[in-house]
């Protein structure tokens, strides 16, 4: 994995995209329409334009499903560290431990507010926000481009169907090219055949007007082949932009898939960290509060975040983004079975092991 960007910088830089990105994409989209309703007028001078201003749109989305990408990587290595603080809030201090030796009680009444000092609580909070905050940037730049890819993949299938008819216009052509060449070679046969002049006139005519047909029918023939061929590169063209809002609608799922499961984590150490029985606890996170990341707290409201289930997701979820983005998966730990973090100490209603994947 590459060495983390600060959330904030990292998130400032996508929302620059996400503001900027959905016009570009929005007139890649009416060009389209615009081409299937009235292609004929649109002349490879505006190809050359156009197709400069589509792919800067097409590197544009990749970098910033990059900049998600690793804006949601960032946020699950800030968790892995304030798993790693707090399972060192769970351990004894040695002054805790010299204390011990004379009362147990004021060792871990010391113990108890060494911890609930430490800013875990908050720093979860942090967590929570920056969770919420990047799960509606995803969620509002998914909703976008579904409806675009609709209305740009409806008028491509148009457009493709309109070529298509014209293959069949251009194989029909040269069908009859070859019927009147043939029927003007066999009247020219013929003519030696008649000896009266008249008769040998008659049919010269009759040549010379197939000919004259076919040779007509060659020449649209060959201006339908170069309408065709034009087509052909606007059609590759649109295709780019429509394949690639089809692979972001992708990157926008396993982004969410795997910032909502890494958000039940989050939940997880937050429900370990805090009593959540003392009334008021939970209220600090709430989905009223989180609106964007609401399925996973209403899990965690019914108290129905469970640890062994959300193991096998949270693996899946990290295998489907290290395969879309290989550049910010985490490295395998060298201890894959260890704990989220250490429960030893925690009340026994409270007690878990989540593997780090």
């Amino acid at each position: 994995m590459r060495k983390p960007v600060p959330f904030d910088t990292t998130h400032h830089a996508a929302r620059e995209y996400a503001d900027a990105l959905p016009a570009g994409i929005a007139e890649c989209t009416q060009f389209i329409a615009l081409f299937s309703r009235s292609g004929e007028t649109i002349d490879d001078e505006r190809f050359v334009a156009e197709n400069h201003r589509f792919m800067l749109v097409v590197a544009d989305a990749g970098r910033f499903a990059d900049l998600l990408a690793e804006a949601v990587a960032t946020l699950d290595a800030m968790t892995v560290r304030v798993s790693a603080d707090l399972d060192s809030f769970r351990g004894l201090t040695a002054t805790e431990r010299f204390i011990g030796r004379f009362s147990r009680q004021r060792m871990w009444r010391r113990h108890s507010a060494r911890v609930r000092a430490a800013p875990v609580v908050a720093r979860l909070r942090d967590l929570m926000d920056k969770s919420n905050l990047l799960a509606g940037t995803i969620a509002n730049y998914r909703r976008f481009i579904a409806a675009e890819h609709k209305t740009a993949e409806a008028a491509l299938v148009d457009i493709v169907e309109r070529r298509r008819r014209l293959v069949d216009e251009i194989d029909i052509a040269r069908i009859r090219i070859k019927e009147l060449n043939a029927r003007a070679l066999t009247t020219q046969g013929r003519i030696g055949v008649y000896g009266s002049k008249f008769e040998w006139e008659r049919m010269e005519q009759d040549r010379q007007a197939l000919k004259a047909q076919a040779d007509g029918v060659s020449t649209k023939e060959h201006e339908m082949r170069d309408e065709s061929q034009r087509r052909e590169r606007f059609i590759g063209m649109f295709q780019t932009l429509v394949d690639m809002l089809n692979t972001q609608i992708g990157h926008c799922n396993t982004l969410m898939r795997k910032l909502m499961i890494d958000t039940e984590e989050r939940l997880l150490i937050y429900q370990a960290q805090v009593d959540t029985d003392i009334p008021g606890s939970k209220v600090q996170i709430s989905s009223e509060l989180f609106p964007e990341i609401a399925d996973a707290i209403v899990l965690f409201e019914r108290d129905m975040l469970l640890p062994q289930e959300i193991e096998h997701r949270k693996r899946t979820a990290d295998a489907q983004f290290g395969k879309r983005f290989a550049a910010f998966a985490h490295e395998p730990s060298d201890t894959p079975h260890a704990p989220l973090i250490d429960t030893t100490r925690i009340a026994s209603r409270l007690r878990f092991r989540m593997p780090r994947l």
